[in-house]
């Protein structure tokens, strides 16, 4: 009896929902099935994915033959890569040990991107959901920084002309100074004069 890892849908009209089943090659899509051994669910971002990984390593080893889509998630999920390790470990290649260490790095690293994933789908879908909400958007950092940099201009001039001020009231005194020096030129000339008229 040829028997197949393959979808069968579930869900509303145009809201797919598949649940991954080992089934009767010649039964239909949604019809009688052997065991259920996971679901999947594209509506989401990224894509749900719950797959008992060990049952479809051991309905592979039976000879159950995937389809094209759900190959596509026991690759993803790590099935073909911990087959591909018993593999290696039966030819002598390397331990039991180290194919199980391996294959869990493998999946530690995959549900870390898929967490990640799905950390900035909820981000985006905040965001959007803050665009629509009707508040303000905040301004752009570089039109709040020109203004900044305009009053900082001011403020510098402010005190240089305040320090130019002050220069010119010391350089006014120094003109009243200068005056009473004239001044008292001007009487040693008048003493200069009688002396002339003497003379003549």
């Amino acid at each position: 009896m040829p028997v197949k890892i393959r979808l069968a849908r579930r869900g509303r009209r145009k809201r797919p929902f598949y649940h991954i089943v080992i089934a009767d090659a010649r039964a239909p899509r949604d019809g009688k099935f052997i065991e259920k051994i996971g679901s999947y669910n594209p509506m989401t971002s990224p894509a749900t994915i719950e797959l008992d990984r060990m049952r479809a390593y051991e309905w592979l080893e039976n000879g159950a033959q995937p389809t094209h889509t759900t190959r596509a998630i026991l690759r993803f999920q790590g099935v073909m890569y911990y087959k591909h390790l018993m593999r290696g470990v039966k030819k002598g290649a390397m331990s039991i040990e180290d194919a199980n260490a391996k294959f869990q790095e493998f999946v530690d690293s995959k549900e870390s991107k898929v967490q990640a994933r799905m950390e900035q789908t909820a981000k985006e879908k905040q965001e959007w959901h803050k665009m629509v909400s009707g508040t303000a958007k905040p301004l752009p950092v570089v039109e709040e920084a020109a203004p900044e940099a305009d009053e900082s201009a001011s403020e510098a001039e402010a005190p240089a002309t305040e320090e130019a001020a002050p220069a010119a009231e010391a350089e006014a005194p120094a003109t009243e100074e200068t005056a009473p020096a004239t001044a008292e030129a001007a009487p040693a000339t008048e003493e200069a004069a009688p002396v002339a008229d003497e003379e003549e």
